[in-house]
């Protein structure tokens, strides 16, 4: 069985999270995709304090295809610099993590 990831990305609103996670799994690059927001950020940027809304786009995929998914995920971002995160999941549902190789495979 392939090793299952996480991935997130912060997003500037839901319009564009959803178009994130609809263009990630759409290209089978993610099995599948939640979005949830708004959430309050707080970040140091161009060494500037601040806070804002975002919203955060979680994705599932293998390892295998993470690469392309962050390469897609910042193609397809508007921001120069988006935070992308990835983390491999220590266990999970086997039939739910058999269904995220096969989804990403097709």
């Amino acid at each position: 069985m392939a090793q299952v990831w996480q991935v997130q990305v912060a997003a500037p609103s839901k319009e564009v999270a959803t178009e994130l996670a609809r263009g990630a799994v759409e290209a089978r690059l993610a099995a599948g995709g939640q979005v949830v927001g708004p959430v309050t950020s707080t970040f140091w940027h161009l060494g500037e304090f601040g806070t804002g809304e975002e919203w955060q786009v979680i994705l599932k995929t293998t390892e295998d295809r993470y690469a392309e998914l962050e390469k897609h995920l910042v193609e397809q971002h508007e921001w120069t610099n988006p935070e992308i995160t990835a983390i491999p999941l220590a266990a999970g549902l086997a039939p739910y993590l058999d269904w995220v190789e096969r989804t990403t495979h097709e």
